[in-house]
């Protein structure tokens, strides 16, 4: 592919391989019209070339994700909905540079791309970091992509095991009146993980591995005492841990060992009135030589594009009632003041 003449408001385009096009614009041109409607933007494509017009910084984007979405084609990915929205997000906040296959993990049944420039960075942070602090809402990838990474160094040999973990929150003391044995109580507390290796891995071979200890997956109670070497341990939902359960995990790291702690600050399950573990860690380690911290916010959701609205209204709602909540405080105090 080659690029043409191009203004501040207009972009050509030139493509090497038509029978790409078909699957880069989409049925029916169903994707250029949702790069139209995303960025205001005009596209209008005459045999292998493809004119883009609109405001500068709008076709520039346009441009990027187009041409990042062709070099998708030509390595033989697919272009769906998803990836069409991830490379705008990729060419809006990351200037320009494109699709960095760098960042690509490989598992045995796909190959993953980063869909935000948070979530490249955050893939950086796991290879290149022993302990690492995913945080965000709901479809930001965190608990995917450390899995990802996981199965990754799993098959190339880089750790001899995964371990990944919850804290069971709303089994608790209560564990004991669930029917079933233990695997039978904790499970659905789990399931999201299962989930997710299952996207990475053939049905077989999770189960395989999980029957050999490659890969264990189990609440956070069952780390207590254990030392986990040459692993690669995860613990999901770490905002329902307490400080002493989050110390405690954080201490089993051993030798040849990665730890991804993921959890969302705002959905905190633990009784009122407890103290978060993650944010107690966060304040304790966070700024320990070896650590890092990324933080996800409602640009980096994957999920359907609702959701991203409902954590931006959910946000905005917080904020308000948080207003509220302060003035109707300072209002009482004034009233104490006054009255005394």
């Amino acid at each position: 592919m080659t690029r043409q003449a191009e203004t501040s408001a207009s972009a050509q385009m030139q493509f090497d391989d038509n029978t790409l096009l078909p699957l880069l614009y989409g049925e029916q041109d169903r994707n250029l019209h949702h790069i139209e409607r995303k960025l205001g933007v005009a596209l209008v494509s005459r045999g292998n070339r493809l004119a883009i017009s609109g405001a500068g910084g709008h076709a520039a984007v346009a441009r990027d994700a187009l041409a990042a979405l062709y070099g998708r084609l030509k390595e033989g990915l697919d272009v769906d909905a998803a990836a069409v929205d991830a490379a705008l997000r990729h060419a809006d906040t990351r200037h320009g540079e494109g699709w960095d296959a760098a960042d690509d993990i490989r598992t045995r049944k796909r190959r993953i791309s980063p869909r935000s420039a948070n979530q490249a960075a955050y893939v950086r942070a796991l290879r290149g970091h022993d302990l690492v602090f995913g945080l965000g809402p709901a479809g930001t990838g965190k608990t995917y992509l450390a899995v990802a990474n996981a199965v990754d160094q799993l098959m190339t040999g880089t750790v001899e095991r995964i371990v990944l973990s919850r804290p069971a929150v709303e089994a608790g003391e209560r564990l004991g009146f669930l029917p079933g044995d233990v695997k039978e109580k904790v499970d659905p507390y789990l399931r999201p993980l299962y989930d997710a290796l299952h996207d990475m891995l053939p049905g077989d071979q999770v189960m395989k591995r999980i029957a050999s200890g490659e890969i264990e997956i189990a609440p956070l109670a069952f780390m207590r005492g254990r030392t986990l070497a040459h692993a690669y341990v995860i613990l999901d939902e770490a905002q329902n841990t307490t400080p002493v359960q989050m110390k405690m995990f954080l201490t089993r790291l051993g030798e040849n060992a990665r730890m991804v702690v993921t959890g969302d600050l705002s959905q905190i399950d633990l009784p009122p009135g407890a103290r978060c573990g993650l944010a107690d860690a966060l304040d304790a380690v966070g700024d320990t030589e070896g650590v890092a911290i990324v933080e996800f916010d409602e640009r980096d959701v994957v999920r359907h594009p609702l959701v991203a609205r409902i954590v931006r209204a959910y946000d905005a709602y917080e904020r308000r009632a948080g207003t509220k909540r302060a003035a109707s405080r300072a209002r009482l105090a004034d009233e104490r003041r006054s009255g005394s």
